[in-house]
């Protein structure tokens, strides 16, 4: 299979929400005068906020897709079409600094496992979309997509071990 290049443009839908993203978090931690580990609560919250909104809107094509690669939704129907609804109540969770230490232990096994079932699909060499943004936009799997997944287990991992 020839294998497709990609250009900056194929990920502007997803550098436009890492942007949001980033003032949201940068403009929150300002207000309220704190430091680094708030900007990563923050961070994380809007993330699992906007991301899992984008699946909600069509959340049958989402289900679809992402049981193309995610190792659990692949099995199972049910947690695909659950899976925005968990990123939905992380973001709550994380945005109002609720039960943060069992918030964190969720979003690191969460986060690893879609990270294990993305880096699977990029070993096989497929193309496909990744289902990170719904079917809203049409972002492709690359290791972007790895990257983004390990970076919100590495921030749950960073702040789990500052409890």
């Amino acid at each position: 299979m020839i294998k497709e290049k990609y250009t900056i443009k194929d990920f502007y839908p997803l550098i436009g929400l890492f942007v949001i993203i980033l003032l949201l978090s940068t403009g929150a931690t300002l207000h309220n005068n704190m430091g680094g580990m708030f900007f990563m609560q923050m961070f994380m919250g809007w993330f699992f906020i906007l991301f899992g909104v984008l699946k909600v809107i069509n959340i049958k094509a989402f289900a679809e897709s992402y049981a193309m690669y995610d190792i659990i939704a692949a099995r199972s129907r049910v947690y695909a079409f659950v899976y925005p609804f968990i990123e939905l109540t992380l973001g709550v969770l994380f945005l109002f600094g609720t039960a943060l230490f069992y918030t964190n232990i969720v979003t690191l096994v969460v986060m690893l496992i879609g990270a294990l079932g993305v880096y699977l699909q990029l070993r096989k060499g497929e193309t496909i979309m990744c289902a990170c943004l719904g079917t809203v936009f049409k972002v492709p799997m690359t290791w972007v997509t790895l990257f983004e997944d390990l970076l919100m287990a590495g921030m749950a991992l960073i702040m789990l071990l500052n409890f």
